[in-house]
């Protein structure tokens, strides 16, 4: 018994069958992440050291040389690119497309790790990162406040930067911009040389008068007590009250007593301006895999949760990459829905009958939506990519229908009853419908076999088309013969009164195909 004939004779476990698929896709499409394109990882890992008030033929000469060639023998290696400039020293390492850039990072560390003996001690450790799409903030926000800029920024980081992290998905939030809180200790240089001090001195004795250290454990009964020794500076008068050195005679020389102590702020190389006013901003960033847009939304109502808790700041919503998604989902989605309307407009002009238009129009949205759980379960997204795909294979989707019910039709103008007529006509043309998407699929399956940029692009694309073909295949063979046998009833010919002519099923009449 054929797929067909099972389908027909089986007519409730087929409308069962078809209803889990409709379920599953629609919990898939709720499910499936959302995103502008694929998710795209270069494979290039970047090793980025800071060495301060080094000069650039130092950063080469010490650290770039001996990290480039630590990691010059790594496998995989195409393309090793350095940058060295005042203080710092970026070493770009770029991989064959499909290297497994887990196994990189660990082998460039390992390579590093052998000749940090090598390296200044002043300089600090290597820092290795990836380039990563996914690393990109979705949302920029602008900060504005009457606080103080300094005050802002400590606010800032202490109170709304947690509570933008605590939104579901939102992987971190980094605050830029503002005054960052900075004590500066201006020495005078005429007391220091009149009380005859070494100025290199100063650092180190200020480092560790503002220290804390565990100070042992103390027994109290069956407990065991850790005590620890507080001598960080609270205030700026503990900073200024610190002993830099003590004379012959015994006097304490304070910081004070040499120095002016100002509480202030670091070296202002930025300025952010929301509206006219000074201000921050700041960067959310999502986590991998997560859905940008639902990521997004949740985004901006914590900031809408912020300005109502917090009203000594306002939140601006800069820049939003969750805007430009659905436009270009929503543009893409029309095109491919009017496309299906199209095509069912054409199918009706063709055929008609509103009947055989309706069992053609029910294998578009179950195809897309059979596609939408295989989508899922394949770990692929929804973006402009596979929504393209899916919108090139709107107009193909009902093409096995159309030769399945085209021959059914054959099979009941020769006679045959409902069933018979649509198990025999979508068993007799089974074998060249499949043919037919086989075809297909070899034009776009071997997309699945692409390396580098085209394959990360275009084989969620191949997915996605091979997906929908196949879904359409299968609704041809099963859900178009079960209603054509249940919808296109009636007698097999039909004898016209006025002319005693016989009008076989599906024959022309009056220019219009005929149906009982």
């Amino acid at each position: 018994m054929s797929i067909a004939s099972a389908a027909v004779k089986r007519p409730v476990f087929t409308v069962m069958a078809t209803l889990i698929v409709v379920v599953l896709g629609g919990f898939a499409l709720g499910r499936i992440p959302l995103d502008l394109m694929p998710e795209m990882t270069y494979p290039v890992i970047s090793v980025t050291t800071e060495y301060e008030n080094a000069s650039p033929r130092e950063i080469e000469e010490l650290i770039t040389k001996r990290l480039e060639q630590a990691v010059a023998a790594i496998t995989g290696v195409e393309e090793i690119t350095s940058v060295s400039q005042e203080g710092r020293s970026r070493i770009a390492i770029r991989f064959t497309w499909g290297h497994n850039l887990d196994e990189a990072t660990n082998d460039i560390r390992d390579r590093v790790d052998r000749v940090l003996g090598r390296l200044p001690e002043e300089a600090e450790r290597p820092l290795l990162r990836k380039f990563d799409t996914a690393a990109m903030p979705i949302l920029h926000l602008g900060i504005s406040s009457n606080l103080h800029p300094v005050k802002l920024r400590q606010f800032v980081d202490e109170e709304v930067v947690y509570r933008m992290e605590r939104s579901q998905g939102v992987a971190s939030a980094t605050a830029g911009g503002g005054l960052i809180r900075e004590i500066h200790v201006d020495i005078d240089p005429a007391k220091v040389k009149a009380l005859n001090l070494d100025l290199s001195n100063f650092i180190n004795l200020i480092r560790a008068e503002n220290i804390t250290e565990a100070g042992g454990e103390i027994d109290r009964g069956r407990l065991q007590v850790a005590i620890r020794t507080l001598g960080e500076f609270t205030s700026i008068d503990d900073l200024k009250a610190t002993v830099v050195a003590v004379g012959q005679d015994g006097a304490q020389v304070r910081l004070r007593d040499v120095s002016e102590v100002n509480d202030s702020w670091a070296k202002v190389d930025r300025i952010t301006r929301i509206n006219r006013q000074d201000g921050m901003f700041m960067s959310v960033f999502k986590q991998s895999g997560s859905n940008t847009v639902n990521v997004a939304e949740r985004a901006i109502q914590a900031v809408e949760d912020i300005n109502k808790a917090l009203p000594s700041i306002k939140m601006t919503p800069l820049f939003d990459s969750s805007v430009y998604i659905r436009q270009s989902i929503d543009s893409v989605t029309g095109s491919a829905v009017q496309g299906g309307v199209l095509a069912i407009l054409v199918i009706l002009v063709f055929l008609q009958n509103i009947r055989s238009t309706l069992i053609l129009g029910t294998a578009i949205p179950i195809s897309i939506i059979a596609t939408f759980m295989a989508m899922f379960f394949w770990g692929l997204t929804l973006n402009t990519i596979t929504l393209g795909a899916l919108a090139l294979g709107v107009g193909m989707l009902v093409d096995n229908a159309i030769v399945v019910l085209e021959n059914i039709f054959r099979m009941r103008s020769e006679g045959l009853g409902p069933d018979e007529a649509a198990g025999q006509g979508a068993e007799e043309v089974t074998g060249a419908i499949v043919a037919s998407t086989l075809t297909t699929l070899a034009v776009f399956l071997p997309m699945v076999f692409l390396e580098g940029m085209a394959g990360i692009i275009f084989r969620p694309f191949s997915w996605t088309i091979t997906f929908a073909l196949v879904s359409s295949l299968a609704v041809a063979l099963t859900l178009v013969p079960m209603l054509s046998s249940r919808l296109l009833r009636g007698a097999a010919s039909y004898v016209n009164p006025k002319t005693g002519r016989e009008i076989k099923f599906g024959q022309p009449r009056y220019g219009r195909r005929y149906f009982k």
